[in-house]
């Protein structure tokens, strides 16, 4: 068993038993991640039965490593039982951090535009000296690629969400806006996935994940990864100022004309939206996950403002008419984006209980007094729940991990009921002592596992000024 196995390669590698092991949420990959722990370290172990998938992770990891990128470290492999153990990079992604934010302040502006000064980093030095040969399943974003993209959509998303075409008539613009973006210079390392669940918040530093499926490919279609990516929900306004960070800075490296970038990049944005309309069909309606049916109400807002804001240099009559069925399917429409808004609290048990706003009354309240206290110790007194080191602290003690397992089942509850009956709001509090380190700890964790698990709107709020906010 891969449990047995990884904890086994845990034991070679740090001389230490595993005194705690924990499989995270699944995503819409065959991987499955465990957090592993010993009172010496924190880690990842990956189990992956797809060895040809594991070689490429693994080999472009050690790549990027060599020439400076910001990837995590691999502390131990096993290819022949396809695990293999990872540094861990938390919890936070730059999605979870979006979805903090009821808009996009200066604070998150700015952390998207290092993700994209980043990117170009991968883009280019990333794709100096890499092995094509082993990307899989292809090594280049070439008409193989494109073709797969496009009957992933055709057959997963128009298929099952019954929306008519003239089959022969959309080939024939599929075969027209294939060529068009194979004109494309495609001399360099396409991410394929760069979207902000792959792009990791650790101690105010960005890390980046899951670029298995990379290959040689066109500099526009990670970037349209990125500004398009559904439920980060970025206003045109902010997609067109990073747009033109991407552009200026790409123009300050003198390696593709900026003119052209802008030709083409419409065109990536759509191929790369009918891929996620593929993976949304194909993990939606056929393999009926709510999740990521959630996920199509956004999808088709970007493209309805790209059919009212985009002209192409080539004429696709079908394929644009099938985009006007698509944003106009009483189907599509009637997919419910939940409107469930969860407010997450910290405070002092010396002060008053956070106020409720929301003119709903009750709500949880979660008293975490019972729990080991960092503030007790000289060491953690100026620092709060979102520090490591605080973190660290509370992760080695059995009764926070308890503590957590046990609220978050009665919250499970009440979410998915409250998804159910369309209700719009829950509020959850956590208190402590001085409102800084546990009831904080608590707020922030609780955060990165909805967010993770259901389609919800999260805001924070930590009623303890300080420093460290």
């Amino acid at each position: 068993m891969p449990i047995e196995r990884l904890k086994a390669l845990y034991v070679n590698t740090f001389a230490k038993e595993v005194s705690r092991m924990e499989q995270l949420s699944p995503s819409g990959s065959g991987r499955c991640y465990f957090r592993m722990q010993s009172e010496l370290n924190r880690v990842m172990g990956v189990y992956n039965k797809d060895w040809k998938e594991n070689r490429a992770f693994l080999a472009f990891t050690k790549h990027f490593l060599s020439v400076g990128l910001d990837v995590p470290e691999i502390l131990a492999e096993d290819t022949e039982n396809h695990i293999y153990i990872l540094s861990d990079l938390g919890d936070e992604t730059l999605y979870s951090y979006r979805c903090k934010y009821n808009e996009f302040t200066p604070d998150l502006i700015q952390t998207y535009k290092k993700a994209i000064k980043q990117l170009l980093l991968f883009q280019t030095r990333g794709g100096e000296g890499l092995d094509y040969s082993l990307c899989y399943p292809r090594a280049a974003f070439d008409r193989q690629s494109i073709y797969w993209d496009l009957n992933y959509f055709k057959y997963y998303f128009l298929k099952l969400a019954q929306i008519p075409f003239d089959e022969q008539l959309l080939e024939n613009d599929f075969e027209l806006f294939s060529r068009f973006l194979l004109e494309a210079d495609a001399d360099y390392f396409m991410f394929r996935d760069f979207q902000s669940r792959n792009i990791m918040l650790q101690n105010d530093k960005l890390f980046f994940i899951d670029y298995q499926g990379g290959r040689k490919g066109a500099l526009p279609y990670d970037l349209a990864s990125l500004l398009y990516d559904g439920k980060a929900a970025i206003p045109p306004s902010i997609r067109h100022e990073l747009l033109d960070y991407y552009v200026g800075e790409l123009d300050n490296l003198h390696i593709w004309d900026v003119d052209l970038f802008r030709k083409y990049y419409p065109a990536f944005v759509l191929v790369r939206i009918m891929q996620a309309m593929g993976s949304y069909g194909y993990r939606g309606f056929y393999e009926r996950k709510e999740h990521f049916l959630q996920s199509i109400p956004y999808a088709l807002k970007n493209l309805n403002w790209i059919l009212n804001n985009v002209n192409l240099p080539i004429e696709i009559p079908t394929l644009w008419n099938v985009f006007e069925k698509l944003v106009h399917s009483e189907k599509l429409q009637a997919i419910k984006q939940h409107r469930l808004h969860v407010e997450i609290s910290s405070f002092s048990y010396k002060n008053a209980y956070p106020p409720d706003e929301s003119g709903n009354g009750g709500g949880f309240v979660f008293d975490c007094r019972c729990l080991p206290n960092p503030g007790r110790y000289e060491a953690y007194k100026h620092l709060s729940g979102k520090d490591r080191s605080v973190i660290e602290f509370l992760e080695k003690e059995k009764d926070v991990i308890l503590f957590f397992e046990h609220i978050t089942s009665i919250i499970d509850m009440a979410v998915q009921n409250y998804l159910a009956r369309d209700f719009t709001h829950l509020s959850i509090a956590f208190g402590c002592t001085g409102g800084q380190h546990r009831s904080v700890y608590f707020v922030e964790k609780l955060a990165r596992y909805l967010q993770t698990n259901y389609p919800v709107r999260i805001s924070l709020k930590h009623t303890k000024q300080m420093n460290w906010e």
